[in-house]
């Protein structure tokens, strides 16, 4: 490989990334034609295509899987010797991608963001929500956000805000004339706001009380794939919602929402930040994980 092909090898890695010259040409300041142009140019140097593509996607060809997985870890130490070059000047500088679920980057991350931004305005910070489940590293991502029992395994991971609780919530409006549950069970003879996850099934909703714990497969006309839609519907009388108590905590506390089943819903640790285990983390990434540490 020539030194002249690391440019072209690393809007590679950018159009992999994205799925898309024109995005991977817009975050590198440069036209389409140019990436397009580079990687021909790398693609016949090498006699081998690297990218497949249609009017409607780009993907990596089986040859392109290959070399990405291993350039990341080139590319990567390369990224770190640069921002360990300018930390030294106590700059922190370049760009951090999360890819986090909406609600997490509600009620986690985005505050935690804009206050690190603050700090160290030269850092760019990138929230991608993204509710399905993500190949971080496939997909460029510095960094994830989950609950800890979607963590994988060889993943390191920290504490990102505080423990967490959910809240069975209906309208006032939907109470007249029905008896609030006392215990999940009752629940089928309610209506409810129904949540499909992102893989596609609905959300069973679970519940804990002491040694007991138990599932409820609810039901209701309505279906709903985002969380503050769920929110919406069950203001405007539509059933009862399984939302998290954060989300709700002003609409319960100005009476525009009514909680039932508040002790089968306990506290429980809440979204961690994980993040593959490198020996050589990027500044930027370790000065964030060290703050939300401190925070």
């Amino acid at each position: 490989m020539r030194r002249s092909d690391l440019p072209a090898l690393s809007m590679l890695t950018l159009v992999a990334a994205r799925r898309s010259f024109r995005a991977a040409s817009r975050e590198l300041g440069i036209s389409v034609s140019a990436v397009s142009h580079a990687i021909r140019g790398l693609e016949e140097r090498l006699g081998v295509r690297l990218l497949s593509r249609t009017t409607r996607t780009v993907a990596p060809t089986e040859a392109g899987r290959q070399l990405l997985g291993q350039l990341e870890p080139a590319l990567a130490a390369i990224e770190d010797a640069l921002e360990a070059t300018t930390t030294s000047q106590d700059i922190l500088t370049g760009t951090l991608r999360f890819s986090v679920p909406r609600t997490a980057a509600e009620l986690a991350l985005l505050p935690l963001a804009i206050e690190f931004q603050h700090h160290h305005p030269q850092v760019t910070i990138e929230i991608c929500v993204q509710d399905d489940f993500t190949d971080i590293v496939a997909a460029g991502f510095d960094a994830g956000v989950r609950l800890v029992e979607s963590l994988q395994q060889d993943m390191i991971a920290v504490t990102l805000g505080p423990a967490q609780r959910t809240a069975i919530v209906g309208s006032p409006a939907y109470f007249q004339g029905r008896r609030a549950p006392a215990h999940p069970r009752e629940l089928h003879d309610h209506v409810c706001v129904r949540h499909r996850l992102a893989g596609g099934s609905i959300y069973e909703w679970e519940f804990e009380k002491g040694p007991q714990v138990t599932v409820a497969a609810v039901s209701g006309g309505i279906i709903l794939n985002d969380p503050r839609l769920i929110i919406d519907a069950v203001l405007a009388g539509a059933g009862l919602g399984y939302v998290f108590e954060a989300q709700v905590a002003d609409d319960i506390r100005s009476g525009r929402l009514m909680r039932v089943l508040e002790d089968w819903c306990p506290h429980y640790p809440g979204f961690f930040l994980y993040y593959p285990n490198r020996q050589l983390m990027r500044p930027a990434l370790r000065a964030f994980v060290d703050f939300i540490e401190t925070s």
